[in-house]
């Protein structure tokens, strides 16, 4: 085990023709490498760094230890911050989720092939870097979710963006339930890539030194995926079966629907006695009635959004959130003291009024202030 204080550790390894792969190791086992915000400032000028640096080929981000790449936001800091100033826009807020969204829309636009080695558990923070990577590789033992609804915040870090690239019904109904996922699933809905054994992982990045890495990018992004699929394709028979498709054609009438109560019906109507529809049902049941509204509101809101717009969507939404108290109390419940008692501001969807919905969705900051403003206008 690592004995480096260091948050996030650096390699550069040098490949065979002398160009270079950067990686990227969360430090944090312990945590299950728990996205905190030093980790984020210092992620974010090393990426920047690389992006630059004509030496580096490829980047590569993976977690310390075999349990976890990255099981979410490090949100005790959080937490802390909102009990501190309850009903105001804590800075504190406002900048971990600033630097958090300034981070993915680094890796989604990073040009370079960024590789994500999703074993483990991969949720929350952590599912918002691998669904930036160009390259997103998952392992027998993934288990992917977006378990906001569980502690009143709502499923962000892009997720506005890429839960409405998902096949039909299948962005609201993990929206909805935080259902956790495996790697079939998330081969399915367009959230991982390839799938290799995590055992493999210093056999392929032998491979990935040998390739002969040069100056068009293009060219980089296919010679990467070439190994990435050919390491998969011996060992996909050991892919875990799909959780999702059993339930396709219910999910898929999700997104038919033509309201947010008319949706939680036909969830909790959904047949079938396997363990993970009861699992989700069940998460569905217990979360913020407040999340559910703002899960649905976000995916209409969405599709209509190009990138940069919906990490600006979110920053004002998370900052709204901080502020309303039910982030607060769903944390509170669910981590620290562990009663899994929420006291929800409203019991059911339908006790929800338009106004607390308007609201959050109301942005904080005028255009020319908003603190993602220059997001997207770099962009080619």
């Amino acid at each position: 085990m690592s004995t480096n204080t260091e948050v996030v550790l650096y390699q550069e390894l040098i490949a065979h023709n002398g160009k270079k792969i950067g990686v990227a190791t969360l430090n944090s086992e312990k945590s299950l490498n728990a996205l905190s915000l030093p980790m984020v400032e210092s992620l974010l000028p090393q990426l920047n760094a690389w992006q630059h640096d004509n030496s580096i080929s490829m980047v590569m981000l993976q977690g310390a230890g075999d349990k976890a790449f990255c099981a979410g936001g490090d949100i005790r800091d959080l937490y802390k911050a909102m009990l501190d100033q309850p009903g105001t826009y804590a800075p504190y807020v406002e900048e971990f989720f600033t630097k958090e969204y300034a981070l993915d829309y680094l890796i989604h636009t990073f040009g370079k092939p960024v590789l994500v080695w999703g074993n483990g558990i991969v949720m929350g923070g952590g599912l918002g870097l691998m669904a930036a990577a160009s390259h997103k590789v998952v392992t027998i033992t993934s288990r992917i979710a977006m378990p906001e609804m569980a502690i009143g915040l709502y499923p962000d870090v892009g997720a506005s963006w890429f839960l409405n690239r998902m096949p039909p019904g299948c962005g609201l109904f993990l929206g909805l339930t935080g259902a956790s996922i495996n790697a079939a699933d998330a081969k399915f809905i367009g959230l991982a890539d390839n799938f290799i054994l995590h055992e493999r992982k210093a056999d392929l990045v032998e491979k990935l030194l040998a390739i002969n890495w040069g100056d068009t990018v293009v060219l980089n992004h296919q010679k990467l995926g070439d190994v990435l699929r050919n390491e998969e394709e011996q060992f996909r028979a050991q892919m875990p079966l799909s959780q999702i498709r059993p339930h396709q054609q219910d999910i898929e009438k999700l997104a038919q629907l033509g309201s947010l109560p008319d949706v939680i019906t036909a969830i909790n109507a959904m047949s079938g006695d396997d363990k993970w529809l009861e699992k989700a049902k069940a998460s569905l049941a217990y979360g913020s009635p407040i999340t559910a509204h703002i899960v649905y509101a976000l995916l209409q809101l969405g599709q209509s959004k190009i990138l940069a717009d919906s990490f600006k969507l979110e920053l004002g939404l998370s900052v709204q959130c901080g502020k309303l108290g039910e982030f607060t109390e769903g944390v509170r419940a669910l981590l620290m003291d562990k009663d899994l008692k929420p006291n929800w501001q409203y019991k059911t969807v339908a006790d929800v009024p338009k106004a607390v919905i308007d609201e959050l969705f109301r942005s904080p900051w005028s255009t020319a202030e908003h603190p993602l403003r220059e997001l997207g206008q770099l962009d080619n």
